[in-house]
């Protein structure tokens, strides 16, 4: 399991964002001025009792005798005060618990530099600071002389480390205090910054809804007002082009409709024309009945595709409407077959008694179009699966051919779509299947294709068993 520690909403990342800033800010101020004071409190005490112990020595200094004896140092060193250390070649005066502390380092700094040594060191789990100073002799010229005598003295410092303890818990208290008002500004900053956020995305919600009238009202002159702006034109060019297209689209279907209606009366006259001239075609001469049967297949080739025309123009013009009826499923699919002299070349298998309402005529055609396709391009046998359960019924259409290629089955529905380029002289339009789907979905159901295993090209139908869709009532 992957756990993010990085909030995924824009309005949580810009709060964090915010308060984090804040508290880093508010820490690092905190913690700056309590290690400046901190600094000046050390330096201030260490200074203190720096000059406190040259003091000292500096009075006692002109009562001692030289070269100094035990007694001498026992005075120089109570006169220095608690945990003292006064040392002379092999002489030694000490006192206190912690005298013990002064290290060789501090030693070896006062005997070479000949200056007072200051040291801070950590003992007994506690700070201290050791402080070491040359006694120097003034002769009668004025001229200072080391005497040798060395003085060193502890001093513990845990009272100013615990008053550098409280000012870091200050300091602490001060940053814990600022987290609220982060908090404040964090919500003021990221509502200011998210409120024309959300406008655009409410605005583009809208847009993808299909509301092209949408648009945000820009305010302020920042980068999200020019943002506004350009949403706001890109909608604007959207909306023209949708316009344009529109028009254009139903420009294209009105001309469709215009020119498959127009065309009927005169197709008519063809049909009744060949008619005749199919009946008149066996005393012909061979070429003149083999021109007479090509264009009496062109003419009924014409007429399927201008009533293929017309039923696709209803079907985008939205005026398409059920004619339902009761309706033995089994006798509907086997009337289509028998009326095609298909009986004898098709397998129909059935499984029980199925009874449904929906539109026979609509039926007929997509039954029709799928075992029509079936026998032309497909291999027999040709086999018509009728089934169904307590919800919906289908009706399953397989041939044993070579089925059908990959690339082809994303627009086996597509209008005017024919695999095989070299077949575009067959009998069918290129719209038989898209006017299946398209009366398929009409009932509510979906018409689907792809390949059976160990068999062809598979087309499924599949209808509901209760039509819920608006529908009119034979007359």
């Amino acid at each position: 399991m992957t756990w993010r520690l990085w909030p995924r909403g824009l309005r949580p990342r810009l709060l964090v964002a915010f308060v984090l800033v804040t508290l880093l800010g508010a820490a690092a101020a905190a913690w700056s001025s309590a290690r400046s004071a901190s600094a000046a409190l050390v330096t201030v005490t260490q200074e203190g009792l720096t000059d406190t112990i040259a003091d000292q020595v500096s009075a006692i200094t002109p009562q001692l005798t030289y070269p100094p004896d035990q007694e001498t140092l026992d005075r120089l060193r109570a006169a220095v005060g608690p945990d003292a250390l006064v040392t002379y070649r092999a002489l030694r005066s000490a006192a206190g618990a912690h005298t013990g502390l002064v290290t060789d380092a501090l030693r070896g700094a006062v005997r070479n530099e000949n200056r007072i040594v200051v040291q801070r060191i950590t003992a007994h789990d506690r700070p201290w600071l050791l402080i070491g100073t040359p006694v120097t002799i003034t002769a009668l010229d004025g001229e200072r002389t080391p005497s040798g005598i060395e003085v060193y003295a502890v001093r513990d410092l845990t009272g100013v480390q615990r008053q550098i303890d409280d000012l870091t818990r200050a300091a602490v208290g001060t940053a814990a205090l600022a987290l609220p008002l982060a908090v404040l500004l964090a919500v003021l900053a990221a509502g200011s910054v998210l409120r024309p956020v959300r406008r655009l995305r409410d605005t583009a919600r809208r847009l993808a809804a299909g509301d092209l009238d949408a648009r945000s009202p820009p305010r302020g002159a920042d980068e999200l007002a020019d943002l506004t702006v350009t949403i706001n034109q890109m909608a604007e060019s959207v909306q023209s082009s949708m316009a344009a297209m529109q028009r254009m689209e139903a420009d294209a279907r009105r001309f469709a409709a215009d020119a498959s209606h127009e065309l009927r009366t005169p197709l008519s006259t063809l049909t009744a024309v060949v008619e005749v001239l199919a009946t008149t075609a066996d005393g012909m001469e061979p070429d003149a009945r083999e021109s007479a049967q090509l264009a009496i297949t062109e003419v009924h080739r014409m007429v399927r595709l201008v009533e293929d025309l017309l039923e696709v123009s209803r079907f985008d013009a939205g005026t398409v409407r059920l004619v339902a009826e009761e309706v033995d499923l089994a006798g509907a699919v086997w009337d289509c077959l028998r009326a095609r002299g298909w009986a004898e070349r098709v397998e129909l298998v059935v499984r029980h008694d199925i009874r449904l309402r929906l539109d026979r005529r609509r039926l007929d055609v997509i039954v029709a179009n799928l075992v029509g396709n079936a026998l032309r391009h497909g291999e027999p046998p040709v086999l018509v699966h009728v089934s169904a359960d307590r919800h919906q019924v289908w009706i399953v259409v397989t041939d044993h051919g070579p089925g059908l290629a990959e690339d082809v089955l994303p627009q086996v529905f597509d209008r005017f779509y024919k695999h095989d380029s070299a077949r575009t002289r067959t009998p069918g339009s290129g719209l038989g299947l898209a006017i299946a789907l398209e009366s398929a979905r009409l009932h509510g159901g979906d018409l689907t294709a792809g390949n059976a295993p160990g068999a062809g090209a598979r087309f499924v139908l599949r209808l509901p068993r209760t039509l819920e869709d608006e529908c009119d009532e034979p007359g």
